[in-house]
């Protein structure tokens, strides 16, 4: 059975050979543990470094190469297709106002951890009004450079899920932040439907550009919940983002193709509008905050294909033998009939230990 077969047999609920697997991202480390070479995909500071010295092209080239060599490596059945920066005609180093940490022309200030390793984050927004608002820029095709050749190498074979850089239904990250985009949730809502009016529709050309060169999925990424819970309540859900997503299915089915929502955290509470707006598989699924596999295939397994099984946390900080539980708890509770595709709870982030990842992709094509 082909690889994107069992992915698509999964997502329609049909029985094939075995479950399929598969990951949404991989940080550097078992990159380069698994293809013996350094790489500059997902490769945290030295990444950011070789964009800001206009090494552009390297970053493609080893997102192009790596990405490939993983997926066969690994043996999965689908394949990231990400969105990269687009070309500029020129580079240049931020403004440092300490180590690890630099203004942006912007004026968004941003910080990363070298302990951690995780991504860089904005700890600063510059104020933004509705004014501020504008409609996106067109659509830059250099963006597809990789999506493009991971299409081209894999899209016959393996199932190839595109991976947009917005998620319009809830756009804090390119508007405002976190909090400050919850707090006009309640103050101003005239900016906060006009930002996920905005976003929206800068992540439709983001989706249909990945859709229209071959992906067969798109998964757009905002976290709508934490570990206790959505970050607003369902009645906003429903109010602003529940249609937002929804069209954002829309318009990935009318291409016949399917839209896998990212979101971590506990989403008892959302879940059943997620699969009202139509999305066709959930991934961010975390075991260790209660939402466990059983439970979720009974509730709504009929409904939704879920693309989790093992949490991160037992990748990191687990025993082979954790893993390994993990992963038959995940396959004996969703895995029957389809609707379960096996990945890590978020991504291959640094900490993950590489024989446990081996252990965790051995064990899923053992157990049927």
């Amino acid at each position: 059975m082909l690889p994107k077969s069992r992915v698509i047999a999964a997502l329609d609920h049909e029985r094939s050979d075995r479950v399929p697997v598969g990951e949404v991202g991989v940080d550097y480390p078992i990159t380069e543990r698994a293809l013996g070479r350094e790489t500059l995909y997902r490769a945290k500071w030295k990444e950011y470094q070789a964009y800001w010295e206009g090494r552009r092209d390297e970053i493609v080239a080893s997102y192009k190469r790596d990405i490939v060599d993983l997926a066969r490596k690994f043996e999965w059945d689908f394949v990231p297709a990400p969105l990269i920066p687009p070309k500029k005609s020129k580079y240049c180093f931020p403004e440092f106002f300490e180590p690890f940490r630099w203004r942006e022309a912007d004026g968004s200030r941003w910080a990363f951890s070298p302990e951690s390793e995780g991504h860089a984050l904005c700890i600063h927004y510059p104020p933004m009004t509705i004014a501020d608002l504008q409609d996106p820029e067109p659509f830059d095709e250099s963006q597809l450079e990789v999506a493009e050749h991971i299409v081209k190498e894999l899209g016959k074979t393996h199932f190839v899920i595109g991976r947009p850089e917005e998620d319009g239904s809830f756009p804090y990250e390119s508007t405002i932040g976190l909090t400050e985009f919850l707090i006009q949730l309640v103050m101003d809502e005239s900016f906060v439907q006009r930002a996920i009016d905005v976003r929206t529709k800068a992540t439709l050309d983001q989706q249909n550009a990945l859709l229209e060169i071959g992906c067969d999925a798109v998964l757009p990424g905002a976290d709508y919940c934490g570990v206790n819970g959505p970050m607003m309540s369902p009645d906003h859900f429903r109010r602003f983002v529940l249609p937002s997503l929804t069209k954002l299915c829309e318009e990935t089915h009318a291409r016949g193709k399917y839209l896998i929502k990212h979101t971590d955290g506990n989403t008892w509470k959302i879940l059943p509008m997620m699969i009202e707006a139509g999305i066709d598989g959930w991934q961010g699924i975390q075991p260790s905050i209660g939402m466990d596999m059983a439970i979720l295939k009974e509730k709504y397994g009929d409904h939704i294909c879920f693309f989790g099984g093992v949490d991160c946390a037992t990748l990191v900080a687990g025993t082979t033998d954790d893993v390994r539980r993990e992963v038959r708890y995940a396959i004996k509770s969703a895995g029957k009939n389809g609707g379960l595709v096996l990945v890590s709870s978020n991504t291959l982030m640094v900490g993950v230990k590489y024989e446990n990842y081996l252990t965790m992709i051995e064990t899923a094509k053992e157990v049927m």
